[in-house]
């Protein structure tokens, strides 16, 4: 599978963390967007979220308990040894969204760039229906994804891109009624050689199981 573990693990074999495209010193627009939907002592879980920092940030700021979840299991090395002790109540979690069966409910579910690899149907459809499981009722999904004017592809991998309305209805057309938008913003990334990918970071909200 050439989105698998593998794959990845070589991806974060071959490059620092501070060298990859999706490289952030500092998740504003996710820890921003994470603190609005989520309080302190909610459960939160970040998918993809290896080597990011919002796990960093998450922490600092007292809220949690918090998940990371990453197909890599490189990726996620970076993040336990990056934070050290503050990590020890992090639950750190190496598997692939599209098979994994979540333990527990939790109040937010955030997505950075994930979801856009999904170029096949069934892989959406396993990765919704995985997020339907996960969040509680009254939860929120954070889900950022290139633009529809964004790069096509990412890491040697084709992407499918989204305007927030093209998502929304992707996420309706799979899991009708489940999940409602709240906000979406346009976001562009500057990556650490000073290319900008556009992103769209869209919010919505499981009502009810």
């Amino acid at each position: 599978m050439t989105d698998g573990p593998a794959h990845w693990n070589g991806v974060y074999a071959a490059r620092g963390e501070t060298e990859l495209t999706w490289y952030e010193e500092q998740p504003v627009l996710s820890y921003e967007l994470a603190a609005k939907y989520a309080k302190p002592g909610e459960a939160v879980i970040d998918i993809g979220g290896g080597a990011a920092r919002l796990v960093d940030r998450l922490v600092a700021g007292g809220h949690g308990p918090v998940t990371v979840l990453d197909i890599s299991e490189a990726a996620l090395r970076i993040s336990r040894d990056r934070l050290g002790e503050s990590g020890a109540g992090v639950t750190w979690v190496a598997a692939d969204v599209r098979t994994w069966v979540p333990p527990r409910r939790y109040a937010l579910w955030h997505d950075r760039a994930v979801f856009h690899f999904l170029t096949e149907a069934r892989d959406r459809a396993a990765y919704v229906a995985a997020m339907d499981r996960a969040l509680a009722p009254g939860g929120a999904a954070i889900i950022a994804t290139f633009d529809a004017d964004g790069p096509e592809t990412c890491s040697g991998l084709p992407v499918a891109r989204y305007a927030p309305e093209d998502l929304a209805r992707a996420l309706e057309d799979l899991a009708p009624g489940r999940f409602r938008p709240l906000e979406s913003r346009r976001h562009v990334h500057e990556t650490p050689k000073g290319r900008h990918q556009a992103f769209q970071v869209s919010v919505f909200t499981k009502d009810k199981d």
